[in-house]
């Protein structure tokens, strides 16, 4: 893990927030208290195919019924609730790969590369010139002289410490580069946009293979954290924790359109004429839904989030780099603490951003106080952004649980509904508590008086980190 990099993003991260008190006008977060009751859902979620038809209401019902058995959850109508607040349907037949860690993710993403044919689109907040950047540099490079022809986004906030000649040298090589929201004043007009940054993560290959998750590329990843490894806390040379997902099927046309949408909303010149769309068959039996957010949208995932929470009846397992959340996803957790509802959250041990992790730890006392139970993630960064509730909805993107993701970022998420994936995932949760501390109240309130200084402080930026 390089200190120059948590230094940087550090910085990166408060720059943000000085740009936002500075310039920003308040946005807020719309209404989630009786969100349920103020949606008018059809009567069943509708399903997409593979050949982008539509099931019908009787087709429909009959696959959410064999799919989503539950004794204790209402999964259909959790399905067609989520579909009113997102506005994104159910797309069936799709084959899903966890990736945890960035070895697993990057030798995935680097073999979808090498095999391609017609074109790799990536976005990405982050690209950095390390040695992991140079080796996707070089692929990517490469596969632009065999004729594949490569698109790229990447933040300008994000890759600020990228010098501009490694871009430039992609540019050179025929790949189209796209700067999101440049800093540079020469480049767009100074205004209050420069705090909405895309911080989304998303790799389509030849319009059938899409990888999406909380990764960026950098060596941070070069390594894998504790685990399933055989590592030590010890080890010099743990890399950061996330997870990444790797989608096959007719959804990856969804990641396809949001690629496509963030590039014309920056730039007049149209991407070279490639095969974007190709027909999508059956790969799996995963329904999914493809979430992304925006800055002035419609709030899509943080609906999602609150809608799956306030409707927990079993558990809510939650891993998550940043927990800055507002009061009502607050409440949300807390109160399916309170009904019974088994509630377990992992956050960092250590960060890459000091300021945002005791702005989460100061809501760890009435977290602790519902009955939530606490978890810290030890030895490495976690920069994680999934949960699993109830074992069957569990999402995976690059959505954090704070303001910033909710409010200022370009956001993408994937959910899906389906037990045997929600079991994957609470493997894996279940991975990650064993790397963990728990952190209970009789021990919380005992912590130094300038931890407790420094989370008020914290707190008190909340809106803008």
């Amino acid at each position: 893990m390089s200190k120059h990099f948590l230094r940087d993003h550090f910085l990166l991260r408060l720059t943000l927030a000085g740009l936002s008190l500075a310039l920003s006008a308040c946005a807020s977060l719309p209404d989630v208290q009786y969100l349920k009751t103020s949606l008018q859902p059809q009567d069943s979620a509708t399903i997409q195919t593979a050949q982008g038809n539509t099931l019908s209401k009787e087709k429909t019902e009959s696959l959410l019924a064999r799919r989503l058995r539950s004794d204790n959850v209402a999964l259909p109508e959790l399905a067609a609730l989520e579909e009113a607040a997102t506005g994104s349907p159910l797309i069936a037949g799709n084959k899903l790969t966890l990736l945890n860690d960035g070895p697993d993710t990057i030798r995935a993403m680097l073999a979808a590369i090498r095999a391609a044919k017609d074109h790799v689109n990536l976005e990405t907040y982050i690209f950095n010139e390390d040695a992991l950047g140079t080796e996707f540099a070089e692929l990517l490079m490469q596969k632009q002289r065999d004729g594949v022809q490569v698109n790229i986004i990447y933040d300008s906030i994000g890759s600020l410490s990228t010098p501009p000649e490694f871009f430039q040298k992609l540019r050179d090589s025929g790949i189209n580069l796209l700067e999101f929201s440049p800093v540079n004043p020469f480049k767009r007009a100074f205004s209050t946009r420069l705090n909405n940054r895309d911080h989304r993560k998303i790799m389509v290959v030849d319009g059938r293979i899409a990888f999406t998750g909380g990764i960026n590329i950098s060596s941070d990843y070069s390594s894998s954290s504790l685990f399933r490894s055989n590592k030590k806390q010890s080890d010099q040379d743990l890399g950061w924790r996330d997870t990444h997902i790797q989608v096959e099927g007719p959804a990856v046309a969804s990641f396809q359109w949001l690629f496509m949408q963030t590039w014309v909303s920056q730039k007049n010149e149209n991407l070279s004429k490639r095969n974007y769309f190709p027909p999508l068959t059956r790969m799996g039996d995963k329904m999914v839904r493809v979430i992304g957010s925006e800055p002035g949208g419609n709030y899509e995932m943080y609906k999602a989030y609150a809608l799956a929470m306030q409707e927990a009846k079993v558990s809510i397992h939650v891993t998550n780099a940043y927990f800055v959340p507002d009061v009502q996803l607050v409440q949300a957790i807390t109160n399916a603490a309170k009904r019974g509802v088994d509630v377990k959250m992992v956050f960092p041990g250590m960060s890459d951003v000091g300021l945002v992790m005791h702005a989460g730890r100061s809501f760890y006392t009435e977290l602790l106080a519902a009955g939530v139970r606490v978890f810290e993630l030890q030895a490495s960064v976690l920069h994680a952004k999934t949960a699993v509730i109830d074992g069957y909805w569990s999402t995976i993107g690059s959505t954090n649980l704070d303001m910033r993701s909710f409010l200022h970022n370009r956001e993408v998420n994937l959910i899906t509904l389906d037990k045997a994936f929600g079991d994957v995932m609470e493997s894996a949760f279940n991975e990650d508590l064993k790397n963990s501390i728990e952190i209970t109240a009789e021990e919380w309130d005992k912590r130094p008086f300038s931890n407790r200084m420094k989370e008020w402080m914290a707190r008190r930026l909340e809106y803008w980190l």
